[in-house]
């Protein structure tokens, strides 16, 4: 997704300067124009506006914090839009040691897969002062200009991206659901998925990965499953500390516990589908 995103700001003629944990992933940027630097504070340094977008609370502690980190490198009066899907408690105390550099923070997580931020079809919802923000804008809009929400304080924005999150595996196993129903029945698989996809379930969600039950889960993963259980213990924890019940959440974690236990961590979350097929005595989806 970091790719992406970069790859947009390059297109648009913004001169960027980038760190990877792993260097050699960045390295097909570097062609576009952009200037690899050795350490996150390296990429930081002399920006007036710097991004970042890692795994969880642990990976983004390592790129913030210490002498080599991104806090390091922010000079007066930069913005640091931190676009990961974390904890909001993590983006607020990261957010007190930027306003210590006189620098200001701003959540901006990004709603949307590699192929709509290729599509220019992304979303951001943001969180944080807003004239950090109009400061931020011309950037977040070539990178989402499918729409940019404020919505409210720094932190609100990453509670935003959970709650949307949350969404995504449960609505898949719900689709994957009425598939298998449908077949059991002796509907066609391609015709139920034909079906649903014409229907008023059809969500974008649904109409990228409806498809895979036909013709085959993708190689590489857009968003497997491993990493959305990361999101759904976010949502988890959250609406324990809001006395939020969250029983759709809850169970469907329990179903990608069950996904990773079968040795499918590393595939997109759409295998979901394979596991109900399995347990309903059906072929799963092409080309496992």
């Amino acid at each position: 997704m970091g790719s992406r995103l970069a790859r947009r700001l390059l297109d648009a003629r913004h001169p960027v300067a980038g760190y990877n944990r792993t260097a050699d992933k960045a390295r097909a940027l570097e062609a576009a124009g952009l200037k690899l630097a050795a350490t996150p504070r390296a990429a930081a340094e002399g920006a007036a506006v710097v991004f970042s977008m890692v795994t969880d609370d642990t990976a983004l502690r390592a790129v913030a914090l210490g002498p080599g980190g991104i806090v390091a490198g922010l000079g007066r009066g930069a913005v640091w839009a931190e676009m990961s899907t974390v904890s909001p408690a993590i983006t607020r105390e990261l957010g007190d040691a930027v306003t210590a550099r006189g620098a200001a923070m701003l959540d901006t997580p990004i709603s949307g897969s590699t192929i709509t931020v290729e599509q220019g079809a992304a979303s951001i919802a943001v969180g944080g002062d807003g004239e950090a923000l109009a400061r931020v804008r011309p950037y977040l809009s070539v990178m989402a200009p499918g729409g940019i929400t404020h919505v409210g304080p720094l932190g609100l924005a990453k509670t935003m991206k959970i709650a949307t999150n949350l969404g995504l595996a449960v609505q898949m196993l719900a689709f994957a659901e009425a598939v298998l129903l449908a077949e059991k029945a002796g509907i066609a698989r391609e015709t139920a998925v034909d079906a649903l996809l014409k229907s008023v379930i059809a969500s974008p969600m649904v109409k990228y990965r409806g498809p895979y039950v036909v013709g085959g889960m993708p190689r590489d993963a857009w968003f497997n499953i491993r990493m959305i259980q990361k999101d759904m213990q976010l949502a988890l924890d959250q609406g324990h500390a809001t006395g939020v019940t969250l029983p759709t959440t809850a169970l469907t974690q329990q179903w990608l516990t069950m996904a990773r236990g079968l040795g499918l961590g590393e595939r997109d979350f759409g295998t979901l589908f394979d596991v109900l097929a399995g347990l309903s005595g059906v072929p799963p989806s092409p080309n496992r």
